[in-house]
């Protein structure tokens, strides 16, 4: 499976937000995404077991319990990936800061005036 058809679905890229933080449960994630997307805990196993199988998270006993963690290997081929895109997004931020920064120095709006 494609990075992009794994991060394509709203429910993977949920858990891996909810991820960002550190480990987490499986009861844990399946409570959050049950709660949020009105899924089952077997669908959330299955989309645990899809970001597990093509490399975007990990597990790890610990006990009777799985706790899941982002790995960053998949992550970083999908940000390479669209590395060579960013060409297309970067200079216009750029200059959107630029005109930001200046805004700052230079107010020419009444209401950013001192009285």
């Amino acid at each position: 499976m494609h990075a992009f058809d794994v991060l394509g679905d709203p429910v993977r890229r949920r858990i891996l937000e909810l991820l960002l933080s550190g480990e987490q449960t499986a009861g844990s994630l399946t409570a959050t995404i049950t709660a949020e997307y009105g899924i089952s805990q077997p669908g959330v196993s299955q989309h645990l077991k899809v970001l597990r199988d093509n490399g975007f998270a990990h597990v790890r006993p610990e006990g009777a319990r799985r706790l899941y963690a982002v790995a960053p290997d998949a992550l970083r081929d999908a940000d390479a990936w669209l590395g060579r895109f960013r060409r297309f997004w970067t200079p216009p931020l750029d200059a959107l800061a630029t005109e930001l920064a200046r805004g700052r120095r230079h107010p020419n709006r009444k209401e950013d005036e001192q009285p």
